[in-house]
């Protein structure tokens, strides 16, 4: 295969902050509307920009729930996150290999970076696209033509990882290669339906396909 750049969101993807998710969703549900959400109602609030997710809540708390989130957010990443099994190995390999790696993700960069950090991961990735580095966010391609311009890459030769629907059609309409992961929350077979190029068991499944 001829792909030289790999583009990987994060949450859900590279790292496991699902539950660190659901928590801060949570925990700011409960103290801006007073009711208690379920798993199950807070489970498509994870992917889209958080602002977007908020304002379907209550459009005119949200920012004050955003800020909310990020505190809690932020304040229990130690405790939560954890990078997926064989990912940081994987990387690690790419990186070792000559490939470009960037991260193109929904959260803000410095909350990215921060779990980049604490997973082990920190100098392995060329370029890190956050939300607040664009105007449009997936699956508008903006954020991986940022992250292609940034890298002086060709998109015929790129790959972009992820585990939501805004991921692999943010990769369609940017023109790259697309990976699902069947570890999605959301489940292999509602993210297949968008129809990925490829779907991985785990990231370690990225090596053969590469050619590695």
């Amino acid at each position: 295969m001829s792909i030289r750049t790999i583009l990987f969101d994060l949450d859900g993807t590279l790292i496991n902050t699902n539950e660190l998710i659901i928590a801060s969703f949570t925990h700011t549900l409960e103290k801006h509307t007073g009711r208690t959400y379920t798993r199950e109602e807070i489970l498509p609030f994870i992917g889209p920009p958080l602002d977007e997710s908020m304002r379907h809540v209550d459009e005119s708390q949200a920012e004050a729930m955003v800020q909310t989130y990020r505190e809690h957010n932020i304040a229990n990443h130690k405790k939560y996150v954890v990078a997926y099994p064989t990912v940081v190995e994987t990387v690690k390999t790419l990186k070792e290999k000559g490939y470009q790696l960037g991260i193109v993700t929904t959260k803000i960069r410095e909350t990215a970076e921060l779990g980049v950090k604490i997973t082990g991961m920190e100098g392995m990735f060329d370029v890190i696209i956050g939300l607040d580095d664009v105007t449009n966010a997936k699956p508008h391609p903006e954020p991986i033509i940022k992250a292609l311009t940034e890298l002086n890459a060709n998109p015929m030769h790129a790959l972009m990882v992820g585990d939501n629907y805004h991921d692999i059609e943010s990769g369609h309409n940017a023109g790259v290669k697309t990976a699902g992961v069947a570890w999605s929350i959301k489940g292999e077979a509602t993210l297949a339906k968008y129809e990925p190029d490829y779907m991985l068991k785990e990231m370690k499944d990225l090596l053969p396909i590469l050619e590695v």
